[in-house]
């Protein structure tokens, strides 16, 4: 007697038991029954209503001649078949199927209703034919493979990553939609990272992965979805470089990734149900209550898996922290574009931003190499063959950059200048023999060399007119003719302010107070 029948046979019992214990007499039995009869009674299947005479003395005499077992209900002779669908019909269906296992209920059903004008249910036809043993597993043509349980041997050894959609949060004046970007270990499940983002892309997909490298080491294995982000040439390159093998989940087959789903579906109960029940969060808040629930919650709580806590496990399977440089990972994600040096700002436009870089390549055709999971404040700026020339840094147009510190250039060992007074000075003494000239004294209140002495002694150059080079010598010859008020105390004040000690930032600084 299975617990079904039991519990209706209990029932009667104890609707019987006054007769059955003979606590009635058996002149009054048939009284009592008519009674009970008319009384109405709560049945096992939830149902009110009275029983009939008929009933009671059936339930009765079952049990005077049976006993308790005599009360279970007599199973039905025609149980498993239809009483609607004829066997011809049945044994059609099961040949229908027989012959080709990959007919469904409607191939079949249109074969019976041409051959015997009539139909079996859907839910009907396939316990037939499962009894029959003629569906697609009993037949031995099912596709669907017989899995294992993911397992490995230590930590780290394989991480498992995937994407989900999370809860929205507040972006400044906007609710918007976030994603889920996690890393979980294999062996004990372990989340290595999870973070919440705007958007799922390369970009984020590294950015994770970048997080739990730089924690964690390196892993052995990356276990990731099928979708185009993972297939990105970078990542791909990124891993043959660290050595890390890349296994991807196999098309249309999402039970392989059931650890992850599993990992979002708790996230989604513990976590998520109650970040919706209470004030919407921003991303960094968010993500901060998340790594809180990790440490406190998932990673300390009993894995019904494997038998113990994620963060325990984690901890005994380790064996050996695989560092890796993460800067040469990074290289493989480096975006590369021809740009031409602009002639004159000195600087490359890349996504609408100028990069300040080296005057002498102005005009030149070059590479931009970028990061594009940075800030993109800096960029490195290649040859055309690969030759790295120098960094571009981020700057604005409109405003004016500090002067550079002048290159002091040595003098020259051949001196062009000589070599023209030389050749004049002979030709001069072939033709008159030498012309004399003088010069006219300076009425000035100091001479010309003890101003340029005054500035070299002040920039902490020895020799007076020797320490400066013609071109300098120039600028401060022009400066002194031009402006016939300099005296002792304004270039001693302009050398102190001058940002830096070199002749353009000193004349610079006299012309400012000039002016002013």
């Amino acid at each position: 007697m299975d617990k079904k029948n039991e519990q209706w046979a209990v029932f009667w019992c104890d609707l019987l038991q006054p007769i059955i214990y003979e606590e009635i007499s058996p002149e009054e039995t048939n009284r009592y029954l008519k009674k009970l009869s008319r009384e109405k009674v709560v049945y096992p299947d939830g149902q009110c209503r009275s029983p009939s005479l008929s009933t009671l003395k059936r339930k009765l005499s079952a049990y005077r001649t049976c006993g308790f077992d005599g009360l279970a209900r007599k199973p039905r002779t025609d149980r498993g078949k239809s009483r609607t669908v004829s066997d011809d019909i049945i044994e059609t269906a099961i040949a229908l199927k027989k012959e080709q296992p990959f007919r469904s209920d409607v191939v079949i059903n249109r074969f019976l209703e041409d051959k015997f004008g009539q139909t079996i249910p859907r839910s009907s036809l396939y316990r037939v034919l499962k009894e029959s043993g003629a569906t697609r597993r009993k037949l031995g043509v099912t596709t669907k493979p017989v899995r294992k349980r993911w397992s490995r041997e230590n930590s780290n050894d394989l991480w498992i990553g995937d994407f989900e959609e999370g809860p929205y949060v507040i972006n400044g004046s906007d609710v918007v939609p976030t994603y889920l970007s996690a890393f979980i270990d294999c062996h004990s499940r372990y989340v290595v990272t999870a973070r919440y983002y705007y958007r799922q892309n390369l970009d984020v997909l590294i950015d994770t992965l970048l997080q739990a490298l730089a924690v964690h080491g390196m892993p052995l294995g990356l276990y990731v979805d099928n979708a185009k982000v993972y297939h990105a040439t970078g990542l791909k390159a990124a891993c043959y470089r660290a050595g890390i093998r890349l296994m991807y989940r196999k098309v249309r087959d999402p039970a392989g990734g059931g650890i992850i789903e599993r990992l979002f579906q708790t996230i989604q109960k513990r976590f998520e149900a109650e970040v919706k029940a209470d004030d919407i969060l921003t991303l960094d808040e968010i993500n901060r209550f998340l790594a809180a629930f990790m440490a406190q919650d998932y990673h300390k709580a009993l894995h019904s898996e494997i038998r113990t806590t994620p963060e325990k496990a984690y901890k005994e399977g380790r064996r050996v922290v695989r560092q890796m440089d993460l800067n040469a990972f990074c290289t493989s994600f480096m975006q590369r574009a021809e740009r031409t040096v602009h002639a004159t700002f000195a600087d490359v436009q890349l996504h609408r931003r100028y990069y300040r870089t080296d005057p002498r390549l102005r005009g030149d055709r070059v590479e931009v190499r970028y990061d594009p999971f940075s800030s993109q404040d800096t960029v490195q700026i290649y040859s055309l063959k690969g030759v790295y020339l120098a960094d571009g840094q981020l700057h604005q147009r409109t405003k004016a950059d500090p002067l550079p510190p002048a290159k002091k250039l040595e003098k020259p060992a051949h001196n062009y200048l000589d070599l023209l007074a030389r050749q004049h000075q002979q030709e001069l003494s072939k033709k008159t023999g030498g012309i004399d000239y003088r010069k006219t004294a300076d009425s000035r209140p100091w001479p010309f060399h003890e101003f340029a002495k005054l500035i070299a002694d002040l920039l902490g150059e020895k020799g007076g007119l020797g320490a400066f080079n013609a071109e300098e010598l120039e600028v401060l010859k022009k400066t002194w003719n031009i402006h016939t008020g300099i005296n002792k105390a304004m270039v001693r004040q302009a050398c102190a302010a001058a940002g830096h000690k070199t002749i353009p930032h000193v004349i610079r600084e006299l012309k400012t107070m000039i002016y002013q």
